[in-house]
């Protein structure tokens, strides 16, 4: 993209990242077109630092070049780089370096990054760039870094109840007179049904990719073909005017029943009622101030019940902001934390998809296909099947990464690390969301057409997640018996007789012994063993 500024004219050079697409980013707020340039640029060090998702590359590369035409719309200088161009040195330092060479500000201003990676990169900034680097707090998020920092000074276990709560109070969401709408904080005890037989899943909108997506998703299939993932189904919204779609889609088609339905999973169906703008949100197409207000608007309008509303609404004021506080509050230690000692390899069939374990098998291939799966697939499949079997928290975690395309690091490591792996000890949860094959049953269809027989729990035939789930707890009885929340299971595992435990402990052994970490001879040519 050209730029129209000439060379020493720039009083104010303002980097904006590619998940900081929000017209009114604190780094924008006091842009002057007259004398300001606009930086926005695609570098390979930042779609492989992990390998991620080819749908999450493109996604991010076509909103930023549809967010720099916007800019340029309205007469502001964009000096935007493209991954091919000539001389892009695929980092964000060396663009930055080089546009401050080109354009000779008077100063550089940014907005704070969503990965302390990204953030340690600002500070190098500030100590070797020849202008002064202003960084602003992230003014998309309702509840600032240092806020939250101050809640959780002086508490070893920060609940998501307790600061929802205040954020609640704080925003006025779903409150009245200083008390909360229909007399209660929190409805999850409604929004745990199960689809019926025979229900009928809404169409969801997608969006058709134009000439600027097209020509991305043939650079990413160029650029990146060893990546994991699909791009043939790519229908993510890219623009602003096509993420406000997707909300209003979801608020009309979805919200009603999204309540009920929110932990169901389905073959066949892998968005059901969620509201698939988290990649547009975590990019900044959308703001979690508007999105909440949409939600709490329909159910003032009597368009969507209370139970519904106030799920969802959790689930942004309450989870994503959370996470977000616990990651800047804890971090750089918090990753490295590993309270179960879980240490072992991830199985190929994270990549592959090919396991008899069927529940696995349709998230995997899903998200291949999508870059997406929903919360109760996340934390009760792959996630659940992760902390029962002791997975290796930093190689589940790089696959979250990975494999996503809302995830960056701020939301996913938490939401791993704390909520699936219970690797922080319980920092984040008071207990570690551990479950046998009799819960995905309850939720989803997937049992049925599964090799394994989620009603027997011992032998060949027996759902793995039947005995490691109570391998799991074995292996960790010197950790977890004291738990409050954890006292009916080890009440049922106290009750045992001893040649029971025996047969668990068999039976997990040689399961978790015959999971394979890199695929096998027949594979070794295919897409899927070039993924990572």
């Amino acid at each position: 993209m050209p730029v129209k500024r000439p060379a020493g004219s720039c009083r104010t050079l303002r980097f904006v990242l590619g998940d900081q697409l929000t017209r009114r980013v604190s780094s924008l707020i006091d842009l002057d077109p007259e004398r300001d340039v606009v930086l926005m640029v695609e570098v390979r060090d930042e779609a492989t630092y992990v390998r991620h998702h080819k749908q999450k590359i493109a996604f991010l590369f076509a909103a930023m070049r549809h967010a720099a035409a916007d800019l340029a719309a309205e007469g502001v200088t964009v000096d935007y780089v493209r991954l091919t161009d000539p001389g892009n040195t695929g980092s964000f330092t060396g663009e930055l370096e080089r546009a401050v060479a080109r354009h000779r500000p008077e100063r550089v201003v940014v907005t704070e990054p969503g990965e302390w990676r990204v953030w340690a990169m600002m500070q190098d900034w500030r100590e070797t760039l020849a202008v002064p680097v202003e960084i602003r707090d992230d003014n998309r998020f309702l509840c600032p870094r240092a806020d939250f920092t101050n809640w959780a000074e002086d508490r070893h276990h920060l609940r998501m109840e307790t600061f929802y709560r205040g954020m609640r109070r704080r925003t006025g969401l779903l409150m009245e007179n200083g008390e909360p709408v229909g007399g209660r904080w929190n409805f999850d005890a409604e929004n745990r049904k199960r689809l019926p037989r025979g229900h009928r899943v809404p169409d969801r909108i997608g969006f058709q990719p134009d000439a600027v997506t097209r020509e991305v998703i043939a650079l990413v299939e160029r650029e990146f073909d060893g990546h994991f993932g699909d791009l043939a189904t790519f229908s993510w919204p890219v623009t602003r005017d096509d993420a406000l779609a997707a909300l209003r889609d979801f608020i009309a088609a979805c919200l009603p029943t999204f309540g009920d339905y929110q932990d169901a999973m389905k073959t066949g169906a892998p968005y059901l009622y969620h509201a698939l703008i988290s990649p547009a949100l975590n990019a900044g197409l959308l703001t979690a101030d508007e999105v909440c207000r949409a939600a709490e608007r329909a159910y003032r309008e009597g368009a969507a019940p209370m139970h519904c509303v106030e799920g969802f609404i959790r689930q942004i004021l309450g989870w994503r902001e959370y996470v977000r506080g616990v990651y800047w509050a804890r971090m750089p230690a918090y990753r490295e934390t590993n309270a179960l000692e879980a240490g072992r390899a991830l199985p190929w069939f994270y990549w592959s998809g090919e396991t008899e374990l069927n529940c696995i098998a349709q998230v995997v291939s899903d998200t291949r296909a999508h870059a997406y799966a929903h919360h109760i697939q996340r934390l009760m499949v792959t996630g659940n099947f992760a902390l029962i079997a002791g997975l290796d928290p930093a190689q589940v975690e790089e696959w979250y990464l990975i494999v996503f395309a809302d995830a960056y690091e701020w939301v996913e490591l938490p939401n791993v690390h704390g909520m699936v792996l219970w690797a922080d000890g319980g920092v984040m949860g008071s207990k570690p969301y551990a479950a046998s094959g009799a819960y995905i049953d309850r939720m989803s269809d997937y049992c049925g057409s599964c090799t394994y027989d989620v009603k027997v729990k011992s032998g060949a035939a027996a759902c793995p997640f039947n005995y490691l789930y109570w391998n799991f707890l074995i292996e960790n009885e010197d950790r977890l018996a004291q738990n409050p929340r954890m006292a009916m299971p080890y009440r049922t595992l106290r009750g045992m007789t001893d040649k029971r435990r025996a047969e668990i402990r068999r039976d997990a052994a040689a399961f978790l012994e015959s999971l394979s970490s890199r695929p096998d001879a027949a594979h070794q040519g295919d897409q899927t063993a070039s993924a990572i």
